[in-house]
């Protein structure tokens, strides 16, 4: 049985409900500053909860809802967000070193100055989202789908981007040096900015 909670969110019904939060119908829920860490939230639908500042470090959020949830801020480090619906969520300035975003679906997202150091992307979709100022260093993005993703400033130092779509994605500022760019799917109109973004040099004849 899905448990439903639509009222604010306190510690004390979060120690209540603990261990139940699997699959839980937490719709439009207010956990701003809640403390969740390694909650199971497995499943959970969160479709538009405001989670601002919420702390879910090492939370199994395995193909939850969080579509146009409010992430802002959040300490999502470590956490598991394989197969996970966060189309539209705000996630901007959240925190998701070594997050575990296996074919997590982030269309339209804003993760304007996230930290995604380390995290894993795989098979991701960030069709059209919003990663200006991203830290991207070090990330798994193997058959991402950036198409016309905003990447205005983003570190992608050493990312992994083999077979990633990043046809159309503005790449202007973007920091691509000792980036895995094998096989990856860009425009021609993008060559010459991405060779800028590798920091190689282009000589004039």
């Amino acid at each position: 049985m899905k448990t439903q909670i639509k009222h604010k969110i306190t510690k004390k019904v979060i120690k209540e409900v603990e261990g139940t939060l699997c699959k839980a119908d937490l719709r439009g829920a207010n956990l701003c500053g809640a403390d969740l860490r390694g909650a199971d939230l497995r499943e959970a639908n969160l479709y538009r909860a405001n989670l601002y500042a919420a702390d879910l470090y090492e939370a199994d959020l395995y193909k939850a809802d969080l579509c146009e949830a409010d992430l802002r801020e959040a300490n999502l480090c470590s956490a598991n967000l394989y197969g996970a619906n966060l189309r539209e969520a705000d996630l901007c300035k959240a925190s998701l070193y070594k997050a575990n975003l296996y074919e997590a679906d982030l269309c339209g997202a804003d993760l304007y100055k996230a930290s995604l150091y380390r995290a894993n992307l795989y098979g991701a979709n960030l069709y059209g989202a919003d990663l200006c100022g991203a830290d991207l260093c070090k990330a798994s993005l193997y058959r991402a789908n950036l198409y016309e993703a905003d990447l205005f400033e983003a570190d992608l130092r050493e990312a992994k981007l083999y077979r990633a779509d990043l046809r159309g994605a503005d790449l202007c500022e973007a920091n691509l040096r000792e980036a895995d760019l094998c096989k990856a799917r860009i425009k021609t109109p993008q060559k010459e900015q991405i060779l800028h973004a590798l920091y190689v040099q282009i000589e004039d004849d």
